[in-house]
């Protein structure tokens, strides 16, 4: 979600200084490729970027279509062939072997519906958005329509509906199974003629519980932050737990385990990291969480450390549930042989990494068969994301 903010952003800054934008979107991706669907590019039209449709590959010439469509305001459908032995003509030759399908959107600062609007609208709330991005592979010199509504729970925001009321029905159709799946997916809209829908399934950023202040804190509050957390430090020790210690966290939380749990919202997105080299802080906050549905929960210290946690919550009359149980990581971290803190924060977030995206770490070298394995779900066969 880091990106999103950070096109956001950019986006702002632009508007501020009356420069026109274009935001590049990836659609549709068949075969192998550095970024899926949903990746996105902002492009001023003085050729600044932010954010990212490949490894780099693409970037120079999409930033030339996109001033183009920014001269033109219409959006443009483009299509990369990297499977083609003269991909040199992107100044590319990566052999990647993908096709890499790319809407560039024009940006209208009066539009308060614009895909960027949109995106930010979805940050906003700590709510599960779905945005939706209507395109024609068969008739891609057409006008696309492009990124026009986002669904929220209780809430639609776009000017869908009123556009292309017969799409949005459809689309508004599909919605539920999107946000029940919580993946992306693309469909063709029934009795339109090659009319495709990208649905990205949007959740809010990861909310980091960091309970401990101390130095070894220090390195994993600076790398949550470059993956885009929502950092919430909570310690007990005003003098450890201070903005000018942890420039990068959102909040900072001061005060007795028993009373600082009450402060903290929590939702299913929520993760907590147990590092206060505190046991008896630590007791009281396991006692506290353990009626909230996180994720993970990440306890720092030896096994025998957690068992005597647990012996103390059963002792003060808390019965320890399977499920609670399942999400307790501790000894925290993947074994990859770390040793300082920065190597061990490493350790941490790939291992949170895995929990939250449901997957078994192993050496990408070792996995047979293709690296995303039909991420992007279709309800029509013909348009699956096989073979990548």
């Amino acid at each position: 979600m880091k990106e999103i903010n950070n096109i956001v952003a950019a986006y702002d800054k632009a508007e501020s200084q009356g420069k026109k934008t274009a935001l590049a979107t990836v659609v549709k991706v068949d075969g192998s490729a550095y970024r899926r669907p949903g990746a996105r590019m902002l492009v001023t039209e003085d050729g600044e970027l932010t954010g990212a449709i490949s490894g780099g590959c693409l970037e120079g010439d999409a930033l030339r279509k996109a001033q183009m469509v920014i001269f033109q305001q219409k959006p443009m459908l483009v299509t990369y062939d990297t499977t083609d032995e003269d991909d040199q003509k992107f100044g590319v030759g990566l052999g990647c072997n993908g096709v890499i399908h790319v809407l560039i959107e024009p940006l209208d600062p009066n539009d308060e519906e614009n895909p960027v609007a949109l995106l930010k609208l979805s940050q906003r709330t700590r709510d599960i958005c779905v945005m939706t991005t209507i395109f024609s592979l068969k008739y891609a010199s057409a006008e696309q329509i492009g990124t026009k509504v986002l669904f929220k729970k209780d809430s639609i925001s776009g000017t869908l509906e009123k556009e292309h009321g017969e799409i949005f029905e459809q689309i508004r159709n599909e919605i539920p199974s999107v946000f029940e799946s919580q993946h992306n997916k693309i469909s063709e809209c029934i009795g339109f003629d090659a009319v495709h829908v990208f649905y990205q399934f949007i959740p809010p950023p990861t909310k980091l519980l960091l309970f401990g202040a101390g130095n070894d804190v220090i390195p994993l509050v600076k790398m949550a932050h470059i993956l885009g957390y929502e950092i919430t430090l909570i310690d007990g020790r005003k003098n450890y737990a201070t903005s000018e210690r942890f420039p990068e966290v959102n909040q900072i939380i001061l005060g007795k385990a028993d009373e600082v749990v009450s402060k903290i919202e929590f939702d299913s997105n929520t993760i907590a990291l147990l590092m206060t080299h505190n046991f008896e802080y630590e007791a009281q906050v396991l006692s506290a969480v353990q009626i909230q549905s996180l994720p993970y929960i990440g306890i720092l210290g030896p096994k025998k450390k957690t068992e005597k946690l647990k012996e103390r919550l059963e002792a003060n009359g808390i019965k320890i549930s399977e499920g609670f149980e399942s999400k307790i990581y501790a000894p925290i971290g993947l074994d990859i042989g770390s040793e300082t803190p920065e190597e061990i924060a490493l350790a941490i977030f790939s291992e949170v990494q895995a929990v939250m995206k449901g997957k078994s770490p192993s050496f990408l070298r070792d996995k047979k068969g293709p690296i995303h394995m039909e991420e992007l779900k279709s309800t029509n066969s013909t348009l699956a994301y096989g073979n990548q």
